[in-house]
C-alpha cells in the first residue's frame, strides 16, 4: 500500500459488493489493497442519495467510475488513465 493509484472499475464493483454486504470499512481496503480514507473518499464518490439495505449511505460503483470520468475530463485527463479496464 506504499503506491498511491487510482481504482479501476473492478475496484469498484468489488468495494460496493464488498460494502453492500456489510463489511467494514477496513476490511474492505484491505481486500481492495489500498488505504481507509481512499474507501472514504470513493464511497463519497459514489454516493446515491439513498440509504443501503444495511441502512448506510447507498453506493453505486457505476457512478463513481462515470464521477471520476467526469471529474479526469474537467482537469484535463485521459479517459483510459483511469481505469477503465482491469488490472492486470
Amino acid at each position: 500500500m506504499g503506491k498511491y493509484r487510482y481504482l479501476v472499475l473492478d475496484d469498484r464493483r468489488k468495494l460496493e459488493r464488498l460494502y453492500l454486504k456489510g463489511d467494514r470499512i477496513s476490511d474492505i481496503a484491505a481486500a481492495v489493497g489500498v488505504h481507509v480514507s481512499t474507501i472514504y473518499n470513493e464511497l463519497r464518490r459514489g454516493d446515491t442519495g439513498k440509504l443501503d439495505r444495511n441502512m448506510r449511505q447507498g453506493y453505486s460503483a457505476t457512478l463513481a467510475q462515470r464521477r471520476i470520468q467526469e471529474n479526469f475530463k474537467r482537469r484535463g485527463r485521459q479517459p483510459q488513465e483511469v481505469g477503465l479496464k482491469s488490472r492486470p
